[in-house]
């Protein structure tokens, strides 16, 4: 339980450098370059493991030799993953952050549906209230967003994040399998998805690229016939995308390592996990200049509620 409440510490931190990252920004850019320092980091960590062996690195972060099923596994990860996160990113970069992050703190219902469904999951009564009150007050912060302006029912960016949250729910079942039922070390899932994550971003980073190659050239942007597409937003470099990979790495390498001990039950851990919208809101009311906080913070108080219910 320690090391999810670390994960969900980091993961809303996460939030904040990315929703800085992505304000008026060309997304795929941001995606491409975030997830570029994330494998660099890992093909360090593994150039290291190679050169010295596995004595000279923290048992924690030994990367294991594959086959090609495996590597086919994580490639498939990767490529669940990356759409999920360019679905959020596009998403928060229209939303106020205080209503992208309980949207997406929406993920352990769809988690828990899927857990109890393929898994066989049974979590106690007790865990079940702290579920229940969890998810209830999340929903209580989405309905705070409505006085912001934001319509859940007719708002796109508001489908495309539920539509991201759904693949980070399949993503959370699909990790208790990798880990428990296949045996993978959360180190190698870390490393071989940062590696993947790259070729899966590139061709959204390409088609953003020859959009604006196109609009600087003075030709239309490609688009399908009787739409209307936006022209794509320039890319500004900003320190806080050079911190996107790191603090995400941190957040995954404890959650993995939570999801990987045998009794973990991944509704539980994907519920602490979410808690993190706390220190969105936290962060983002000093940081970004977020409104509603009174609000908002009943909310947190209730989400405090069901954590408590979770682990005592």
């Amino acid at each position: 339980m320690v090391l999810t409440i670390i994960s969900a510490s980091l993961l809303g931190l996460y939030d904040v450098v990315k929703k800085i990252s992505v304000r008026g920004n060309a997304v795929p850019l941001v995606l491409l370059i975030s997830v570029s320092i994330g494998a660099i980091i890992w093909a360090v960590l593994l150039g290291w493991q190679r050169l010295f062996g596995v004595e000279y690195i923290a048992r924690w972060l030994v990367v294991d030799p594959l086959d090609r099923n495996e590597h086919l596994m994580l490639a498939g990860k990767a490529v669940l993953v990356g759409t999920s996160w360019t679905m959020a990113f596009h998403a928060l970069k229209e939303l106020p952050l205080s209503i992208a992050a309980p949207i997406r703190s929406t993920s352990p219902l769809w988690t828990l549906a899927m857990a109890v469904g393929w898994l066989g999951e049974r979590p106690s009564p007790r865990q079940w209230l702290g579920i229940v009150v969890v998810l209830v007050f999340f929903w209580g912060l989405s309905i705070v967003g409505q006085k912001e302006g934001i319509r859940f029912t007719t708002n796109r960016a508001v489908f495309v994040m539920i539509g991201a949250t759904i693949l980070g729910a399949i993503s959370s079942i699909y990790d208790k399998i990798l880990l428990q039922r296949y045996g993978f070390g959360p180190a190698t899932v870390q490393a071989w998805f940062s590696f993947y994550l790259v070729p899966v971003m590139i061709p959204m980073a390409g088609w953003w690229w020859n959009d604006r190659r196109r609009e600087r050239a003075g030709r239309k942007s490609t688009q399908p016939i009787g739409t209307t597409v936006k022209t794509p937003a320039p890319f500004h470099f900003r320190y806080s995308i050079l911190l996107i990979s790191p603090v995400l790495l941190a957040a995954d390498m404890a959650y993995f390592t939570a999801l990987a001990d045998p009794d973990a039950l991944v509704s539980i851990v994907s519920s602490l996990r979410r808690t993190s919208v706390m220190v969105t809101i936290l962060l983002g009311s000093r940081m970004i200049g977020e409104v509603n906080l009174k609000s908002k913070a009943i909310c947190v108080a209730g989400i405090l509620i069901g954590v408590l219910l979770l682990m005592v």
